[in-house]
């Protein structure tokens, strides 16, 4: 079992996530159960599944888990562009937003790598 806190990625997925929380209180009423509600989730997802991943044994559920955070990831990364298309979240808050969700894929894509590597998957055996 791993300490998901330790974890850089886990930091900027929780910070990510914050900053969708932020940003979002600002939306208007009639986005409140539709579009801010979904990126709050998608944001509060990406999180929770590299915690979940953390707690599960061996490397395969871990993988498993970065995988579902990714797509996660994703799904908030085109959320973000709909809210800057939408005019709900101005442009520069938004690019910020775009390119924490893109580095926090970049690192699941690099942990992901790693996990993949032949030494680890002879250890997951």
């Amino acid at each position: 079992m791993r300490d998901f806190r330790t974890l850089v990625v886990w930091q900027r997925a929780h910070r990510l996530t914050l900053d969708v929380y932020d940003v979002t209180k600002g939306f208007p009423p009639e986005e409140r159960f539709g579009l801010a509600s979904q990126l709050r989730r998608s944001a509060v997802s990406v999180g929770s599944n590299i915690a979940e991943g953390c707690g599960r044994p061996g490397p395969t559920e871990f993988r498993r888990f970065l995988g579902i955070a990714m797509s996660s990831a994703c799904e908030v990364e085109y959320q973000i562009m709909l809210c800057i298309d939408l005019h709900l979240v101005p442009g520069e808050r938004g690019d910020d937003l775009l390119a924490a969700v893109r580095e926090v894929k970049r690192m699941l894509t690099g942990l992901l790598a790693r996990l993949t590597s032949p030494d680890t998957l002879l250890a997951d055996r």
